[in-house]
């Protein structure tokens, strides 16, 4: 029931991954009568594999994670994280206040042994493919120990997508030793000393887009910065070059030319195809779309919970903890 967009897109992203994974079953919590008003647009759905759950409340994006988790059992959120720990479902997307979504996870599914606090983790993509960052806001103060359990958790991650051995740095001001403040350079000698963990050091913004890690470590109030600031830079950089094009006539003509691989590279960048941040650490797969994604956007956040889905990643993670983490 959340989101920018409100249950209509994500009605319609629903049915779109539908039809695109035969094996896909989908629950849509919320006000069954405006849910089944808005499935009734798309007669052809196979209802079969789309359900509806009830759930009475809902909450609202300026809402405190303490209200949410108090005040509303009965909110489409919290009834969605309820069915994924009875086991009535293998995964949770919302697009819903993320306070709340991080709050009402921790308690209705806890976390996984040795984690004290979930982390928020995107693929962010960089010259040689994609780099796994968080935490992306969930954890706006970070102790050094929190990096290094975000660090083995986005290893983990990386290697569950098919990364051999990844490339773990700290986000940072500078690569060399001295830089950064106490809370970094803690982390870095912790991530120095543990087991199994290929910690290759510091990492600069630059570096992040240059692809030198695989796994970008910084606390949640830095990484909520440079995640909304790539997205709004990708959309601004492509509005520039389409404004471009269409200056004159000899704009247009090399802009027809160049449309094709304008095209693709728009696709590749932007940020409704990289949406959908997991909640690393919890013992249940939980998705968090972007408040602002639009029906594609959905869709690759619904995409994200499948591939974690099919790599059991929070078994993965429980199984790797005991040995990385001292």
């Amino acid at each position: 029931m959340g989101g920018d967009f409100g249950p209509r897109s994500i009605v319609q992203a629903s049915i779109a991954c539908l039809s695109a994974t035969p094996s896909l079953h989908l629950t849509l919590v919320g006000q069954p009568s405006l849910l089944e008003e808005l499935i009734a647009s798309h007669p052809a759905v196979d209802r079969v594999r789309l359900t509806i759950t009830a759930a009475s409340e809902t909450i609202g994006m300026d809402e405190k994670p303490a209200q949410a988790l108090r005040g509303k059992p009965d909110s489409s959120m919290r009834v969605a994280l309820e069915l994924l720990r009875d086991g009535k479902v293998q995964a949770c997307v919302s697009a819903g206040n993320t306070g709340a979504l991080m709050a009402l996870s921790r308690h209705v599914l806890k976390t996984l042994p040795g984690i004290d606090r979930p982390a928020m983790v995107a693929a962010i993509p960089t010259q040689r493919g994609y780099c796994q960052l968080l935490d992306l806001g969930a954890n706006v103060d970070c102790s050094a120990e929190h990096l290094l359990q975000f660090a083995v958790m986005g290893s983990v991650a990386a290697e569950a997508l098919g990364v051999v051995r990844p490339r773990v740095a700290l986000l940072n001001i500078g690569t060399e030793d001295i830089k950064g403040n106490q809370q970094v350079k803690l982390a870095a000698s912790l991530l120095q000393g543990a087991r199994g963990l290929n910690y290759i050091g510091f990492v600069e913004g630059d570096g992040l887009y240059r692809g030198e890690a695989d796994v970008v470590v910084c606390d949640g109030f830095v990484g909520n910065i440079l995640l909304k600031s790539s997205e709004g830079l990708a959309t601004m950089i492509a509005a520039r070059i389409e404004a471009l094009f269409r200056q004159n006539m000899a704009s247009r003509l090399v802009g027809a030319l160049a449309l094709p691989l304008m095209r693709r590279l728009q696709a590749d960048l932007a940020p409704a195809r990289h949406n959908g941040a997991s909640f690393l650490g919890l013992q249940g797969i939980v998705v968090k779309s972007h408040g602002s994604a639009g029906v594609q956007g959905f869709q690759s956040a619904i995409q994200r919970a499948l591939i974690e889905i099919q790599e059991n990643l929070p078994q993965r993670l429980h199984g790797r903890l005991e040995d990385l983490l001292p």
